[in-house]
């Protein structure tokens, strides 16, 4: 008996529809997905077309503040996501990582706090061993769901210094910084320096969180004390704080190379804290997909470098 026929047909989707449906989520602009993608406008509305076939369903429609998804299209995206990783998986990583013939793009990402000298070191570094590949760097806050992205492929790595790393992920230390207390070079405490009491009647710079579940090691050291700081200005970017200090009377608490960092470039002074903060740390933060990878290995052992270098 003949073996039975297998009717061959071709797949509705492909690499490129997946990479198509991914960004125009992400975007919500068939504009900006083309110049992302170095696309014309009219291939990725042709593609949106196949995708909506494909799908039966709108995937994005138009409302007064642009295009939205629809709620097929956001059950969608983590499934595409996930397929998207494990053919770049298949596709980039070959058993030895050369990373000066690598096309691959890493996804970092990371918070503010970190002083932008890091941040410049590392992508000059990664311009020299890497000069095909490609980095992305995204911001990080208290709404996004880093753990998710971290998951899902959206991120490869994350920095932060959570006082308790999450769970299920593994890390490595970066730095390793002492907490030190930033002011203008005029203010009246900058000589003398600041003690106990100073401290808790001066008025405070603080951040906005940027984590909903845990403190961050400053809030969480004052209120194992029981101390209260008077917190006059709260400002949603650790980079903008510094810049309020320069004719104010104001403190700000902070890491060391952060503030070290400001002062060189602002008239600024760095005292010592008068409270004993433990150490604030810093972590490269990475999913179990990536562990085994020779290329997020690279990437792993890039960051861990300038991350002694800054201390």
């Amino acid at each position: 008996m003949d073996e039975p026929m297998i009717q061959r047909r071709k797949d509705p989707l492909d690499t490129y529809l997946l990479r198509v449906l991914c960004l125009l989520l992400d975007e919500r602009s068939v504009s900006r997905t083309a110049i992302r993608m170095h696309q014309s406008q009219p291939a990725v509305s042709a593609a949106l077309k196949k995708l909506r076939d494909t799908f039966g369903d709108a995937l994005l429609v138009r409302e007064k503040s642009g295009m939205v998804p629809t709620e097929r299209a956001l059950q969608l995206l983590p499934h595409a996501r996930r397929a998207l990783a494990e053919i770049d998986k298949l596709i980039n990583e070959p058993v030895e990582f050369d990373p000066f013939a690598s096309q691959q793009a890493f996804r970092l990402g990371a918070p503010d706090y970190l002083a932008p000298v890091f941040m410049a070191r590392v992508v000059e570094r990664f311009r020299q061993e890497a000069p095909l590949a490609r980095l992305t760097i995204h911001s990080l806050g208290p709404d996004y769901d880093f753990e998710t992205a971290l998951a899902e492929g959206e991120l490869d790595v994350v920095i932060g210094n959570w006082p308790e790393p999450p769970e299920r992920m593994h890390l490595s230390m970066l730095l390793e910084d002492d907490i030190v207390c930033l002011v203008s070079s005029r203010h009246p405490l900058a000589r003398k320096g600041l003690t106990y009491d100073d401290y808790l009647a001066a008025r405070h710079v603080v951040p906005m969180p940027y984590s909903r579940s845990q403190r961050g090691v400053i809030d969480s050291c004052l209120a194992s004390l029981r101390v209260e700081r008077r917190e006059t200005v709260e400002v949603q970017s650790f980079n903008l704080a510094p810049y309020l200090l320069q004719d104010s009377d104001l403190v700000f608490t902070t890491s060391r190379h952060f503030a070290r960092f400001y002062a060189n470039l602002l008239p600024l002074t760095i005292l010592p804290s008068p409270i004993d903060f433990p150490p604030m740390r810093f972590y490269q933060l990475w999913h179990d997909r990536t562990h085994h990878s020779p290329a997020h290995r690279w990437l792993h052992r890039l960051l861990g470098e300038f991350g002694h270098q800054v201390q």
